[in-house]
């Protein structure tokens, strides 16, 4: 259906964008959106593609992603980008699990209440109308909260398998009916408040669950989102026009100033500057590119503006190769079966199995059907899977909320039992092993009548090494002089005039006293002295690098770094720290090295911080990474750590390891109250109620246990 055309065609050149709305449900949703959101500012048209639950706008160039979702919040509907469904899914899925858990809880309270009635002695008329109130509350609630269940058992069946939710989903149903039978023809007893204190322990666990699963967004997306969302794009008879990414062709020429991030791939054609490669390659310094050099989109042109001719568009880019690499990578990586998923295999099929025989033997014994079903939903009952829906979420809470308060922050329940079991750890060395801050070395040296001079020089330049050169200066004491004829050249340094003599910061040149003693990186200033004061500098490890390591190779996890540093700068750091090193490696070659690991039994935990590293964190058995890291490389991570300590991560594998235990334990008493529970139910010694109430014991016995893990940070 093509929507009608607004009254007032908006201001700006149309451009496309699609976006995920997953909340579409019926022809009248269609019917809106297409009316509604041409009304919005700035929206030609919106065309809904029912059956992807997507959404194509027409909307002006000025108009960004973030005014585009508030115009579908204004009609009433939620919408992300396209890209971003998969997150937006991820939330749609907690919220419908949030909502059945309330629905549950309030119902099983008041229905708890009229219950306490009939235990009281109700009996007669008031015993019935208290369980038909009972029933008119229960069944809606357990239709509502209990279709995660219902759902996911229908589909196993249909497949022809079976899972943890049929048997959820038979004694839930069961409870109910027969609850509901029971009222029917007066019964003395009935059991809503047991099916609904199930499923409120269940949707519990589900709901812990799904919040250790999730994660806000895929790394991949973050990489991708690091690039320019365009670019100047420069017309044959010199005019420019701001041209969104996606529309870039290759051969077009753009016009790039300093402070801007590329939108792709290209060559300098004209005008030389400096990019920060630092997301790229993880190098820390600047370098230098003129006429002829290749860039990539998401580097950053520091110093000028540079025109360039595009050499690669959309998923032919270096950023996009990277962000396939870590979809592929996080591929693997999910394929990893979790202890709770291998338990929920064989237990499934136990119960089904405890359940027939329970029914079939009391039939054979002249029970009748009654009775006999009444035992067999007991059996299915007190075998629910509550205490070991619980086992490993409730675990991973306590223990995540602890990390958190010690700077840790988890952001994938799973990643603890692959913690756990992690056998050696690769580094990344700049902003990981290093605080990625250059400190500059030989600033005591220069004469204090000097030092003015040097400030000076150093505020008239934004680059890094300058800005360092400042804050190593001091502030108050060491006042800037006045410089004239201040020029910047991009990859020279900076020069100016003091009472006519010539002042400069700039790039050492060969053979400069004092430039070539190492590997580092290092400035010259020229003060008007005989000989230029070379300042070379350092970028300090991490406090306790050296004790972290040391409590990881207690721990049986021997290091080593991997980095995309220059191989000098990496040897300093790997010397200094007695470990293993490699330098200059592409991201590429970072992943083959964590997947030829893996290939051989390893279960490598990768530390890095920089979008180089992202596949790296991606393919790894387990990841982590600092705060201070890219955008990317927190999201590909699947643990944070806060503050410039590395003892956090020998903190952090006893963390795993003690919550391992734990839930290791968790299994245990679920299965011993299984061992108890179960013969009592086969033999009618226990009734739907009490099976439900021994559940629930069960159920808390397994988070009481769990909270010990509030103090196993240390």
């Amino acid at each position: 259906m093509n929507a009608r055309a607004p009254a007032v065609e908006p201001a700006g050149h149309p451009r496309e964008s699609r976006f995920a709305v997953p909340d579409m449900h019926c022809a009248g949703c269609i019917a809106k959106i297409e009316r509604l959101l041409p009304l919005q500012p700035g929206i030609f048209w919106g065309r809904v593609n029912f059956s992807g639950k997507t959404v194509t706008v027409s909307h002006a160039d000025t108009l960004a992603e973030p005014d585009l979702i508030r115009a579908f919040e204004a009609i009433g509907f939620e919408a992300q980008p396209l890209q971003n469904a998969a997150s937006l899914e991820r939330s749609v899925a907690l919220k419908r699990l949030i909502r059945a858990l309330a629905v549950a809880g309030f119902a099983a309270m008041n229905v708890m209440l009229l219950s306490v009635s009939v235990w009281s002695g109700a009996d007669g008329n008031s015993r019935n109308l208290f369980h038909w109130i009972s029933a008119l509350i229960a069944i809606p609630a357990v239709a509502f909260s209990g279709r995660p269940f219902f759902s996911s058992a229908f589909r196993a069946l249909k497949a022809g398998t079976t899972n943890m939710d049929v048997p959820i989903s038979i004694g839930v149903s069961l409870a109910t009916g027969m609850s509901l039978y029971e009222t029917i023809i007066g019964g003395e007893h009935a059991w809503f408040d047991g099916a609904l204190m199930l499923l409120t322990f269940l949707l519990a666990g589900r709901v812990l669950d799904e919040m250790m699963r999730g994660r806000a967004a895929s790394g991949a997306e973050a990489l991708v989102r690091r690039t320019a969302p365009g670019a100047m794009r420069l017309g044959e008879k010199g005019e420019s026009q701001w041209i969104a990414a996606d529309a870039l062709v290759v051969g077009d020429r753009l016009l790039v100033a300093a402070g801007e991030r590329l939108a792709t791939d290209a060559i300098i054609e004209q005008g030389t500057s400096r990019f920060d490669l630092s997301l790229l390659t993880g190098e820390s310094a600047p370098v230098s590119a003129g006429p002829g050099d290749r860039v990539t989109a998401g580097t950053l042109n520091l110093d000028a503006p540079v025109t360039l001719r595009v050499t690669a568009v959309g998923e032919d880019r270096a950023i996009a190769a990277i962000a396939r690499l870590m979809e592929s990578a996080a591929q693997v990586r999910s394929r990893y079966v979790r202890l709770a998923d291998r338990a929920s295999r064989l237990y499934a099929p136990a119960v089904h199995l405890l359940a027939a025989l329970s029914f079939a033997a009391w039939m054979m014994a002249g029970a009748g059907w009654h009775q006999s079903l009444l035992i067999a939903i007991a059996v299915l009952i007190i075998t629910c899977p509550c205490a070991l829906g619980l086992a490993v979420p409730v675990a991973q809470v306590v223990v995540c909320g602890s990390m958190m308060r010690e700077g840790l922050l988890v952001k994938d329940g799973s990643a603890l039992e692959r913690l756990a079991q992690a056998d050696e750890v690769l580094l990344d060395k700049t902003g990981t092993l290093t605080l990625g801050r250059p400190q500059p070395e030989g600033l005591d040296a220069i004469p204090e009548d000097k030092r003015p001079i040097a400030r000076a020089l150093a505020m008239a330049s934004r680059h890094p090494l300058a800005i360092a050169i400042r804050q190593g200066l001091g502030g108050a004491d060491v006042g800037p002089a006045q410089l004239s004829d201040i020029i910047e050249k991009a990859g020279e340094g900076v020069e100016a005039r003091i009472d006519g003599t010539l002042v400069a910061m700039r790039r050492p040149r060969p053979g400069e006293v004092g430039s070539d003693e190492d590997d580092r990186t290092s400035v010259a200033l020229d003060l008007g002295c005989e000989h230029p004061f070379i300042i070379r500098f350092a970028d300090g490890l991490r406090p306790d690098a050296s004790a972290a390591l040391r409590q990881l190779a207690a721990l049986g996890l021997p290091a080593r770094i991997m980095s995309g540093d220059r191989a000098g700068a990496v040897a300093l750091v790997g010397d200094a720290l007695g470990i293993a090193w490699q330098g200059e490696m592409q991201p590429a070659e970072k992943m083959a090295l964590l997947e030829s690991e893996i290939a051989v039994g390893h279960r490598p935990l990768m530390v890095g911080d920089g979008l180089n590293d992202g596949p790296a964190l991606a393919a790894a058995h387990v990841s982590m990474a600092p705060a201070s890291a890219s955008d990317v490389g927190q999201q590909a991570a699947d643990i944070v750590f806060l503050g410039d300590s590395l003892l956090c991560l020998p903190k952090a594998v006893r963390a795993a390891r003690a919550t391992m235990r734990i839930v290791r334990e968790n299994f245990a008493l679920a299965i011993g109250y299984n061992i108890l529970a179960v013969p009592l139910a086969m033999t009618g010694h226990v009734t739907p109620l009490v099976a439900a109430l021994a559940m629930s014991t069960s159920s808390l016995i397994v988070i009481a246990n769990s909270l010990r893990l509030r103090w196993a940070v240390k």
